[in-house]
């Protein structure tokens, strides 16, 4: 099966101020760590940058990726400007000239971004590997972070109705 690794959000304006998401530098290494393992197995590594006109505008530092992230030249990068990876870019073309069949999806923030991607991923038909310890979100008034995190683990991976398998698995398990 044709894997794509997409990396969500992962951005100095959302990682770098304090409070940082929720075990920022565990999310990191683990995402680190599905770079090094996609490189070694020439899976597409796929970077996504939200960006809007407030505090994450096109080519500002809080735009860029954030420092600690193994980032490549020959990487791919896309832009968006929702919480949908898919909507107004280029992520569907670039899937299908790779002929993925699975996206393996980390990155920020877990309720917004990874959630709403991972659902297009899985209505265009894409097998969805959520990384469960490698996407992350702040603490919000109405819940704490990991319970956020647990939550999404939970449901998307609930999600029969597309027809594709959604499944969770932590980093030192995904296979490329």
């Amino acid at each position: 099966m044709n894997k794509a690794l997409l990396i969500i959000d992962v951005q100095e304006g959302l990682f770098s101020p304090y409070p940082q998401p929720y075990q920022t530098d565990l999310v990191i290494s683990n995402i680190n760590q599905l770079i090094a393992k996609a490189k070694e197995n020439n899976v597409p590594i796929i970077f996504i940058q939200h960006e809007n006109n407030h505090d994450l505008s096109y080519n500002s530092a809080n735009w860029q990726h954030y420092h600690k992230l193994n980032t490549a030249i020959d990487d791919i990068y896309i832009r968006k400007t929702t919480p949908n990876a898919f909507l107004k870019t280029d992520l569907l073309t670039c899937l299908e000239q790779f002929n993925i069949e699975q996206c393996i999806v980390c990155g920020y923030a877990s309720e917004f971004c990874i959630d709403t991607t991972v659902r297009q991923a899985a209505a265009f038909g894409f097998n969805v590997m959520l990384v469960c310890d490698a996407h992350t979100t702040h603490d919000k008034h109405h819940a704490k972070a990991d319970n956020i995190i647990q939550h999404h683990n939970n449901t998307l991976t609930d999600l029969t109705s597309f027809g594709v398998n959604i499944a969770a698995l932590a980093t030192n398990d995904i296979q490329f």
